[in-house]
């Protein structure tokens, strides 16, 4: 009886063991199908290798599964099973950690192409209009934008109008550009506009509207979370494109102190940065594109020429379309990253070495103190980076001194980033760039760049460090022109780029993606009593100089002089008046003489005066009937001119 008991708990003791042992056998295959998909999805990388793994995975499973079998059909010690379990419960472990680790990259990588963004569209009034809710938007008329593709100007303003029924008691008028939109409200002539949230950044550094902040007033703002791809052509334009060939890629520099780019920022335009890049011989060239050059914004009815600055507020695709349409080549790719993202980028790579020409201060990421950074070479944290990257003012070449700067930084990365060998740095990096980095890229494109890095650790075992990469700096040349803005209805300085200089950039960014053949240089000067500078293609010097022909000031001119200068600069002109001098001209000052459409008319004194004495006859007549102004309405009419009328030389600064 005792004999029989014993085998029955014999039995029960292996059934439960059997039992434990089968959990963890589930368990062990879950795990092993976790890190073998994540395996999987690491496509392009060292395919052989992730077959074996997959390969010696999938055989360990077998194994257990048939190892289980047996032990249900045989009896084996207890040591047997506790050796398989302990096998068991370490597979698991290691499958779990192979996965996670993978799960968490891969997560990190695929979070940089954020899909999803939440765009925030405002209906802006001026400060002093009685209206303060949506509720007492009546009797106004109200801009939007005409493209309907802009969720910020378009998309989200329409709902805005259907769901408080604005066209019922209000006029929507169509408009092709923020600037004209603005220009109009401030001269009365629109009562309210819609614009994205970042409407402060855009306007804030041009003459006339540095206190729009407190000029204007947000009647109602609305936020909606849409894909890229919905709007954007850009977005999907590249995403089945071999990252083994050549291609280009925008880098944009992002004028906002957020964490996270998860809602639509504007590319103010501080940092636009062409790079082509060919995988085959790594090989890249560069070019800053400063913010003021003047050239046609793609997106705008006619294409007419602005600086380029203002097309960043119209989203990706009209900054990309506008530089590809100037410089001749596609562009592939984009990356937008923020300040608070270079900051933290530089700080995770242990700070990148410059050298430093002289003495430069700016405020820091969050816009608050000042931080200064002095002369010669030196490792530069994230903030004092920034500063070297942001400053123009002290610097003798303005802007396009900061775009060079900017160039030197992107440098010093690539050389930090292709040392780093520490798994916790590179960690560091993926989390920065996750948060703080926005691109079309697809995660099988960003890991396709492994076969990139893999080449550069092939080359550095046989060459210098210095020539893993060879990045070939362009300069774009121009000559700077006051030029009357027909939108901004005021004189704004701009940068004309040089046609030739365009050309040799162009030449050479199409060779470097094998859209051309290299023109070989036949003919090498030197001279042994001048030290060797290197040629940078675009820097000239070049005979020619492309300006525009502009409007001249005629006024204080007699009609003889003025006919005169007018046959000078090829203009047809007419008058108003008989005699005198010329105190009015129908265009403004400084506008592009190839942009009149009609005769210039120039008014003249004589003209005047015979107007102020109607008025005064008119006065005269009014007070006689007790017809008249009152004061508040004489003081109304005589206003100082607002920022839209204004047609005075000025500049635009964002960084103030």
């Amino acid at each position: 009886m005792n004999h029989v008991t014993e085998r029955r708990v014999e039995r029960r003791n292996y059934g439960a063991l059997n039992g434990i042992l089968t959990f963890f056998l589930i368990i062990a295959i879950c795990s092993s199908f976790f890190a073998f998909y994540e395996i999987f999805l690491l496509d392009s990388i060292e395919d052989l290798i992730r077959y074996i793994v997959m390969g010696i995975i999938g055989a360990t499973d077998i194994f257990c599964i048939l190892k289980m079998i047996r032990y249900h059909k045989r009896k084996y010690r207890k040591y047997h099973r506790g050796f398989f379990l302990f096998f068991l419960i370490v597979y698991s472990i290691l499958c779990l950690f192979v996965g996670g680790v993978i799960s968490y990259i891969y997560g990190k990588i695929d979070g940089l192409n954020k899909e999803v963004i939440t765009y925030t569209s405002d209906l802006l009034v001026m400060s002093h209009n009685p209206a303060n809710t949506i509720e007492d938007v009546s009797d106004m008329k109200i801009a939007i934008l005409s493209d309907k593709k802009s969720p910020e100007g378009y998309i989200i303003p329409k709902e805005i109008i259907k769901e408080y029924t604005l066209e019922d008691e209000n006029e929507i008028v169509e408009y092709d550009d923020y600037t004209t939109m603005l220009v109009d409200m401030y001269s009365k002539e629109l009562d309210a506009m819609f614009v994205t949230d970042s409407y402060v950044s855009m306007f804030s550094g041009i003459t006339g509207y540095e206190n729009i902040s407190t000029d204007t007033k947000v009647i109602i703002s609305k936020d909606k979370k849409m894909k890229k791809a919905d709007t954007s052509e850009i977005e999907t334009a590249s995403a089945l494109k071999d990252i083994s060939e050549p291609f280009t890629i925008l880098l944009m520099g992002i004028d906002s102190t957020d964490e996270v780019l998860t809602k639509n920022a504007i590319a103010n335009g501080d940092t636009l940065i062409l790079i082509t890049f060919n995988p085959k011989t790594l090989n890249a060239t560069m070019v800053s594109i400063p913010r003021d050059s003047y050239v046609p914004i793609a997106c705008w009815s006619g294409r007419p020429e602005n600086k380029i600055t203002h097309a960043a507020a119209y989203g990706n695709d009209c900054m990309i379309q506008t530089i590809q349409n100037y410089f001749d080549v596609k562009i592939d790719y984009y990356a937008k990253i923020n300040f608070k993202g270079l900051v933290k980028l530089v700080n995770a790579v242990g700070g990148v070495d410059v050298n430093v020409e002289q003495v430069l201060c700016t405020d820091n990421s969050n816009r608050e103190e000042e931080v200064c950074i002095q002369p010669g070479f030196q490792t530069l944290d994230g903030e004092q980076a920034l500063v070297f990257a942001r400053n123009r003012k002290a610097l003798q070449n303005g802007d396009i001194g900061r775009g060079q700067h900017q160039q030197e930084i992107i440098k010093a990365l690539i050389n930090k980033i292709k040392g780093i060998t520490e798994v916790s740095k590179f960690v560091n990096i993926l989390n920065t760039i996750s948060n703080s980095l926005d691109t079309n890229l697809t995660t099988k494109q960003i890991l396709s760049f492994y076969n990139v890095a893999k080449d550069l650790v092939k080359r550095s075992l046989s060459a210098d460090d210095a020539n893993l990469v060879n990045i070939q700096q362009l300069y774009l040349q121009g000559t700077g022109q006051m030029i009357y803005d027909e939108r901004a209805r005021m004189v704004l300085w701009n940068y004309i780029p040089n046609k030739s200089s365009r050309k040799d950039i162009v030449q050479a960014m199409k060779e470097n993606l094998e859209l051309v053949d290299h023109k070989n240089i036949t003919e090498f000067h030197f001279s042994i009593n001048q030290p060797y500078k290197k040629k940078i293609i675009g820097e000239g010097p070049y005979n020619n100089n492309t300006l525009y022909s502009l409007l001249p000031d005629f006024t204080g001119d007699t009609e003889a002089q003025a006919k005169a200068t007018a046959t000078q600069y090829g203009i047809t002109l007419t008058f108003k008046g008989k005699s005198g001098t010329v105190v009015d001209q129908s265009y403004p000052v400084r506008t592009r003489i190839d942009h009149m459409k009609d005769p210039l008319v120039l008014t003249l004194s004589s003209d005047k005066e015979e107007k102020e004495e109607e008025e005064e006859k008119k006065k005269k007549k009014e007070k006689e009937t007790g017809n008249t102004t009152t004061e508040e309405e004489e003081e109304e009419n005589n206003s100082s001119t607002t920022p839209g009328e204004n047609t005075t030389p000025s500049t635009e600064d964002p960084d103030e």
